[in-house]
């Protein structure tokens, strides 16, 4: 049987909103989902898609692995 891993993804989400100055729902429109799944992802409580990623990626203008990181 596989070890559970206690590997967690974290996000810098809404400290580089905070430097774009874009809200919540600005970003949720520009990527195409609800403000309440933006919400989610900034508290850690639903990792998003690798397509969502690359989306929110693109809008912050900062590589995936800047903003997600795999933490222990």
């Amino acid at each position: 049987m596989a070890k559970k891993s206690s590997k967690t993804v974290h996000n810098r989400i809404r400290e580089l909103r905070a430097r774009h100055r874009i809200t919540q729902a600005e970003l949720a429109i520009a990527v195409d989902v609800s403000r309440q799944t933006i919400v989610a992802i900034e508290k850690e409580e639903y990792n998003p898609s690798v397509l969502l990623a690359l989306k929110i990626s693109k809008v912050l203008q900062e590589p995936v692995e800047v903003i997600f990181q795999i933490k222990e």
